[in-house]
């Protein structure tokens, strides 16, 4: 038999741990784990899927009842002088089973009638995503009949109440077991849970409640969206197939690198170029920044490898303005004749500096439409 989980471990409270602490951790731990979060993240999905598990069991006093006492009495074995074979014949996860699964097969409490929600991967430029554009979107989808309203009946109305359930989507339920009697409430058998029997498909959708069309959507996405950040669009997802809300639309980014810019949260990084000149005596040169080029001024003694602070120069959005970091490397000449000696002595600006490293001066120049470092 496989060992049984310790859902208080997977919780991480004790076996005392009251309602209040079983509820805060398993909140915690559900924003921790989310799927949302943690996209094709299989170990993270396995871990949410063990957080609800044991949640759902100790947040049921009865449930936990049992759980505890097969935890202190392994297989039940031997009890009450019934021998090795427990109860007859049956396991405790038979019995388990037959207290706590729903009537039939497994219906649960309250059904999630909500449609599927959709995933879907979007690629930005590193400038949009770090300024923030609108984008639009098409994608295929389960749309809610329009003609039916999402119910599967003719007109939206060709449908009455459930006579079994009453219109509310759930009965109770009796059961003698072990610990007593126990009542528990399902959802309906004869109408799903739905409080309603249709009396006469929508001719549209053939009672599904849904079209299969093309969705295309404008979507809004704010500056400094990231690799793996997400948007949610309520209500974009799949129709639901029994007149629930349909389901969210969820688009990931994936953000290109850029030929200058690297970026970490807000804050951007840039290599630049400098001459030995500038280096050693200090100068004026020519900064990217995400709207313009701008000037700054390197301190004379400056070493290869310095890191410079702009601050407020990084990507802005409601959350905060990043900074902007240059850490220079100093292109040093191998031979100079007299006349550059001289011309390098005489200048009063680097500003041309950038001529030196073609790799850069292109970059520039794609980046601004035009060779902006050159006055």
């Amino acid at each position: 038999m496989a060992e049984k989980k310790n859902y208080y471990e997977i919780l991480g409270v004790s076996k005392d741990a009251s309602e209040e602490e079983i509820k805060a951790a398993y909140k915690k731990l559900v924003k921790q784990y989310h799927p949302d979060l943690h996209p094709n993240d299989n170990l993270a999905a396995e871990k949410f899927k063990e957080i609800n598990e044991a949640n759902e069991v100790l947040s049921d006093k009865q449930k936990r009842a049992a759980y505890d006492y097969e935890q202190a009495h392994p297989g039940m074995g031997g009890m009450g002088g019934m021998g090795g074979g427990g109860f007859g014949g049956f396991g405790f996860e038979d019995i388990f089973g037959s207290i706590f699964s729903g009537f039939g097969g497994g219906a649960s409490v309250q059904r999630d009638t909500t449609g599927e929600d959709i995933q879907l991967r979007m690629t930005l430029s590193f400038m949009d995503a770090a300024k923030g554009c609108r984008k639009d979107l098409s994608y295929t989808r389960n749309e809610p009949c329009p003609a039916c309203k999402g119910t599967g009946a003719k007109d939206g109305t060709a449908f009455r109440s459930c006579t079994k359930c009453g219109g509310k989507g759930q009965i109770r339920f009796s059961q003698e077991t072990i610990f007593g009697r126990t009542v528990r409430v399902g959802a309906c058998p004869d109408c799903g849970g739905s409080g309603r029997i249709v009396t006469e498909k929508c001719p549209d959708c053939k009672g599904r409640g849904y079209l299969r069309r093309d969705t295309k959507i404008s979507i809004d996405i704010p500056a400094g969206a990231d690799t793996d950040s997400y948007m949610r669009k309520r209500g974009y997802g799949q129709a639901s197939a029994e007149g629930g809300a349909p389901g969210d639309l969820i688009v990931v980014f994936r953000v290109e690198p850029h030929r200058l810019f690297k970026r970490k949260n807000l804050d951007l990084y840039v290599d630049l170029p400098i001459s030995f000149r500038t280096a050693a005596l200090g100068g004026k040169v020519m900064v990217p920044g995400l709207d313009d080029a701008f000037e700054y001024t390197i301190p004379e003694g400056t070493q290869s490898g310095t890191t410079f602070t702009v601050r407020g120069k990084g990507i802005k959005n409601k959350n905060g303005t990043g900074n902007l970091y240059l850490t220079v490397f100093v292109e040093v000449p191998t031979k100079l004749t007299k006349e550059q000696k001289k011309a390098l002595s005489e200048q009063e600006y680097d500003i041309k500096q950038f001529d030196r490293s073609k790799k850069y001066s292109d970059a520039l120049s794609a980046l601004y439409g035009k060779e902006a470092y050159k006055k």
